[in-house]
């Protein structure tokens, strides 16, 4: 009897039409400059199968960074001048940071762009990792590689709104905890926008 593809049906669900989300979603009173640059930045969203059915990768960024410290993030940057495109960026990213070889990946598709309060416009590039992997972190950005379960991430109702002061205004974010990990902001506003693609309640 064939066993169930979980990330098959995402990867199924991904050419659903899907709005572009922002860290910007949740705070509708806030005003954008007309006219404004964004930086393109690809993120990978690697999905894996393991002995605990299907998972998400991310990472944990290290605490010596300037931007972002500590935080939970896919694998992903800006699009640098080499890149062919944001995939290319993504993938090389995902080599960089946590030793997850491009010939290794099987890209399925896309979610929506993400802005992010930085002035990137990230695109989420969701992929299948083909063969179990040793993650390597590099120790300068990345403090941990870690996955969760595929079907957490899917269910809609795990999501929670919460809320804190930034640049002297209160700020509204989407949040996926799981176990120690505190998954908020950008990855879990696009977290969230896979599970609508998904259509998991």
């Amino acid at each position: 009897m064939n066993m169930p593809d979980p990330i098959g049906a995402v990867a199924g669900a991904l050419g659903r039409a899907g709005e572009p989300t922002s860290d910007f979603d949740l705070n509708p009173e806030t005003v954008l400059a007309e006219g404004r640059t964004l930086r393109p930045a690809g993120v990978l969203v690697p999905l894996m199968m393991g002995a605990c059915g299907a998972r998400v990768v991310l990472t944990q960024r290290s605490s010596a960074l300037k931007h972002h410290p500590g935080q939970i993030a896919f694998p992903g940057g800006k699009k640098d001048e080499g890149d062919a495109d944001v995939t290319a960026a993504a993938l090389r990213e995902a080599r960089e940071e946590i030793g997850l070889d491009p010939a290794n990946v099987e890209v399925l598709g896309y979610l929506p762009t993400h802005e992010t309060v930085t002035g990137f416009t990230v695109t989420p590039v969701v992929a299948r990792v083909l063969s179990p992997y040793t993650p390597v972190p590099e120790e300068a950005e990345v403090a941990e590689v870690f996955d969760v379960p595929l079907d957490h991430v899917l269910q809609q109702q795990r999501y929670r709104i919460e809320a804190r002061y930034w640049r002297g205004t209160m700020r509204r974010y989407y949040t996926v905890p799981f176990g120690p990990y505190y998954i908020w902001g950008a990855t879990a506003r696009m977290l969230r926008a896979l599970a609508e693609v998904a259509g998991r309640p």
